[in-house]
């Protein structure tokens, strides 16, 4: 089977969410540009920053960004001036409000955009692309990722054919919709061509939470546990004790009480 299917967009609706929510009848391609061109002014304006992300959210007349960034200090600047300066300028190239919120990523080794950006970095600066998978992936494990692989494509080593290397370790399970696959994909710009650069990173896998339907069906077989074990009332007492005065009194052999 290929692997033709992005990962990400595999698992929307299940265990992801998507990366632009908001909804148009109307001027539906329009809006459609205007992420693309959002997307494309942070990722040139912040190339050493580490963008990994961008979340576009529309209300009625304010666009909300929230950029996820390795390096936040670099995008906020001193004081919030390049917040500031940025804001301005996508307003100006869209021609709405934009509203801007910077989130830290933690754990860059465990993105795989960044990993994948950082293999292609390397490989511009003319380290060895072998060398330079393999210290992405003992990175990644050592973060705590349960497998990864990385795959590069053009021509490596400086070859005048292109070819494709891959590079694994651990579980990458790409058919189990619950795993927790994240994926990048970049391009190293070479003397000599372009490389490009795909990295899947295995985090777990996203359990369901449990059903409402569940915690009822508990509860009503606790409730009926705790009324069978509840203490007998004073009524029920008395029909026991009648009962069983009753069946003290002496009876002769025809079944009548004798005296």
């Amino acid at each position: 089977m290929g692997r033709k299917v992005n990962p990400v967009s595999f698992r929307i609706g299940v265990i992801r969410d998507w990366q632009a929510r908001w909804y148009a009848d109307k001027n539906y391609s329009e809006l459609l540009q205007e992420d693309f061109k959002l997307r494309q002014a942070i990722q040139s304006k912040y190339t050493e920053a580490g963008v990994s992300l961008v979340e576009i959210e529309r209300q009625a007349n304010e666009v909300s960004i929230t950029i996820h960034t390795a390096r936040p200090g670099i995008v906020i600047g001193r004081g919030g001036q390049r917040v500031d300066e940025a804001r301005l300028y996508l307003e100006k190239l869209v021609g709405k409000r934009i509203r801007l919120n910077i989130r830290e990523i933690h754990q860059p080794e465990l993105d795989a955009y960044l990993v994948a950006r950082t293999v292609a970095e390397q490989m511009e600066r003319r380290i060895a692309h072998r060398r330079a998978m393999k210290q992405a992936i003992f990175r990644t494990l050592q973060a705590g990722a349960k497998g990864i692989r990385v795959k590069c494509s053009g021509r490596l080593g400086g070859s005048e054919i292109a070819r494709r290397e891959t590079l694994h370790q651990g579980r990458v399970p790409l058919q189990t919709l619950r795993a927790d696959i994240d994926y990048g994909f970049t391009e190293a710009n070479t003397t000599l061509g372009r490389i490009g650069v795909k990295v899947w990173i295995y985090k777990g896998d996203i359990l369901p939470e449990a059903k409402e339907m569940e915690t009822e069906e508990t509860t009503a077989e606790v409730e009926s546990a705790s009324s069978e074990a509840s203490p007998p009332t004073s009524a029920e007492e008395g029909e026991r004790d009648a009962t069983a005065k009753a069946s003290e009194i002496p009876q002769d052999s025809s079944g009548t009480p004798a005296g």
